[in-house]
């Protein structure tokens, strides 16, 4: 089977957006490709953060993927920092690239936005430790949400320029768009993440994710009930498209646009479905939770079995180059 990578930051919390824009298809793909997922704590360092935090999100998201639906007999499940060839690659890749580029990436313009006291090297370089991580295992496929071709199509960039100077080496990377639409965040604005707080984990109680809907951004034309709604308009509506039935669904669409139904009750049933489609999930987490030891030595045999790869292929790199 050919190759996948994917990777994931350590925030500690999957949240919505994570799951059904990520996670969920990764969890697909096991059966149609070699995957190697990554949990990647050095991306992590580029923006403020807690050590504890770090350690402790490290584990936490390593639980929650095998709870989702990792399989490590199926696929690799490792940590970017168990995995020294990755970073030894991006100064080597960081070589064939011109700062300029690095500048001009999405990512680089809205962290810079968002951390104007954070502006770190690592930051700028960000997108060669992400191609590094991909070519690195010289993998052929990667699944990725609309967000980040800019950077797909960098580490894409970069290996032919080392191609083109050193040799055929990697292989063109193929982007598998993920299935699932954006999910925007609660503020009804910007992208479901962590750092600006719009977010559903999905494991966190179930009382925490009812007092955030009920604080939810919706429909701003609907004050009350008896006010026709615009479901399409409606970020909470967007949600009970992936949550609820498809029959409920199409009432809770038609209710709102009469006016029969309100927001408050829109989204006390939004809860209860979250609650229900996620209730395996939840389950399974809560048992792994009880046994760290083994959640820790699947850490250790990903990154050996990743480490195998990398190692033989960076050995072919360095050879290429000229070093020893």
């Amino acid at each position: 089977m050919k190759t996948l990578f994917s990777g994931i930051r350590p925030t500690g919390d999957l949240n919505l957006g994570n799951y059904f824009g990520a996670v969920k298809n990764w969890v697909e793909l096991q059966d149609k490709y070699q995957c190697i997922f990554e949990i990647v704590d050095y991306h992590a360092l580029t923006t403020p953060f807690k050590p504890k935090d770090l350690r402790r999100g490290v584990f936490e998201m390593a639980t929650q993927l095998l709870a989702c639906g990792i399989d490590p007999a199926k696929s690799i499940l490792a940590v970017q920092s168990y995995i020294p060839e990755q970073t030894e690659l991006a100064w080597i890749l960081g070589t064939l690239t011109q700062i300029p580029l690095l500048k001009r990436m999405p990512t680089y313009k809205e962290k810079k936005k968002q951390f104007p006291e954070n502006l770190n090297l690592g930051l700028l370089a960000y997108p060669v430790l992400m191609a590094a991580d991909i070519l690195v295992y010289k993998a052929e496929a990667v699944p990725v949400g609309q967000d980040q071709d800019p950077h797909l199509e960098f580490a894409r960039l970069v290996a032919r320029k080392f191609n083109k100077k050193f040799g055929d080496t990697f292989p063109e990377i193929k982007t598998l768009k993920t299935k699932a639409p954006r999910i925007v965040g609660l503020d009804g604005k910007y992208k479901m993440s962590k750092s600006r707080n719009n977010y559903i984990g999905i494991f966190e109680p179930q009382e925490n994710i009812e007092k955030k809907l009920a604080g939810a951004f919706t429909d701003p034309k609907k004050i009350k009930k008896g006010s026709k709604g615009h479901p399409e308009k409606c970020n909470i509506y967007s949600l009970h498209q992936i949550f609820s039935l498809t029959d409920l669904a199409t009432t809770i669409e038609k209710d709102c646009k009469s006016g029969k139904l309100g927001c408050v009750e829109c989204k006390k049933i939004l809860a209860q479905n979250i609650a229900a489609k996620l209730g395996d999930i939840r389950i399974r987490y809560e048992n792994l939770k009880q046994k760290p030891e083994e959640v820790e030595q699947i850490l250790r045999d990903g990154a050996k079995r990743a480490r195998e790869m990398a190692k033989t292929n960076l050995q072919e790199i360095r050879k290429k180059i000229g070093a020893r």
